[in-house]
């Protein structure tokens, strides 16, 4: 009786002790493909501040004859409460041989005691071959040689860099050439009257203004002497405006004119005389002089000259400049352009060829 009561408190000791420890493990799959791998969880639960060992594999280890560890993973501690941890730890196995393998019992110590968990079970099915048909299986590929070499290619690369760094140029002077308004300078055409057509012109005014009979004859000879004064002066080129009637009379005869210049002389004579010395004329006179005054400007008039002058715009030097600058700016795109369009096609032909000798050089 002593001896069974001893065995029962020894039992009754014990049984709180292994309360406090649990192993547990549990497989993601029972069924793989050869090659495939399945993952074992390992769970121990036991109170803080037991020593707990784990089982330890090594890469290619087997845990059982036809299955091996590929990895663990490193050991994960929660706590559960009440002074209880859960540590895990994830192993992954694989296996290349057809069979049912049952995974023995996980032995792990806890203050050197032995716990082991429950067996396990791991089937691993093979893939189907159909030998009815060897044709349908090809040999391994050979090593694949590379198509594109980079010295081959480098060239073609810079270029397309170029290319594309002198598209955005021109792009840019584009956008600069189309900001700046054209400054259009037109050249006109204007058709203008021969000096003796506006002297006849003016004479005609003085005429209709009745000046001829009126008593203001120095009005009168004012403008009849202007008019012709402007005449000659468009007629043979020397500033008759600016010249004194004795000036003017020896101009014209040192361009050769000799025509009636003893009646002009007189009419100019008449003018000053009536302008600065206050000389009173008679009516015939001042028909006299209008009528030499046309006389004269009939004889030497000149009917052949163009009727049709060119008139050039008067640009400002900022407005010269703007033009030259959307000249130069116009010519340098059309050279950027041309460049590109260049580079372009050298890209696309010395590709097209370094494809095709690729293609037909390529081994599968």
């Amino acid at each position: 009786m002593k001896k069974i009561s001893f065995v029962i408190l020894l039992m009754l000791s014990v049984l709180p002790i292994k309360a406090q420890v649990e192993v547990k493990t549990q497989i993601d799959s029972t069924e793989i493909l050869i090659g495939q791998q399945a993952h074992i969880t390992l769970d121990v639960t036991l109170k803080s501040g037991m020593k707990l060992v784990l089982p330890e594999f090594k890469p290619q280890q087997n845990i059982t004859p036809g299955v091996e560890v590929v990895e663990q993973s490193v050991a994960d501690t929660s706590s559960l409460g009440d002074d209880k941890l859960k540590i895990s730890r994830v192993y992954t196995l694989t296996s290349f041989d057809e069979n049912i393998y049952y995974i023995p019992a996980m032995n792990v110590k806890v203050d050197g005691k032995d716990y082991k968990s429950k067996e396990l079970a791991l089937k691993v099915l093979t893939v189907e071959v159909d030998t009815l048909h060897p044709e349908k299986f090809y040999p391994p590929k050979d090593v694949q040689n590379n198509p594109f070499k980079w010295e081959d290619w480098s060239t073609i690369f810079w270029m397309g860099m170029i290319l594309t760094a002198l598209v955005i140029l021109a792009y840019y002077l584009y956008t600069r050439f189309k900001e700046n308004k054209p400054i259009i300078a037109k050249v006109k055409f204007v058709k203008r009257l021969l000096p003796h057509q506006k002297a006849m012109n003016e004479i005609e005014r003085i005429k209709a203004n009745n000046l001829v009979s009126s008593d203001n004859q120095k009005e009168y000879y004012t403008q009849l002497t202007d008019t012709l004064r402007k005449y000659i002066e468009e007629r043979f080129g020397f500033n008759a405006m600016e010249m004194t009637s004795s000036e003017i009379i020896s101009s014209l005869k040192s361009h050769g004119d000799n025509e009636m210049i003893s009646e002009l002389n007189q009419l100019f004579e008449t003018a000053d005389l009536v302008k600065f010395a206050k000389y009173s004329t008679l009516i015939n006179e001042n028909d006299n002089n209008l009528v030499n005054a046309i006389q004269y400007i009939n004889s030497t008039k000149m009917e052949d000259q163009p009727q049709v002058e060119r008139v050039e715009p008067v640009l400002t030097n900022q407005e010269k400049q703007d033009i030259r600058s959307r000249t130069i700016l116009k010519w340098v795109i059309g050279i950027l352009a041309v460049i590109c369009l260049a580079i372009l096609v050298y890209i696309i032909y010395n590709s097209a060829v370094l494809l095709s000798y690729e293609l037909e050089t390529w081994t599968f």
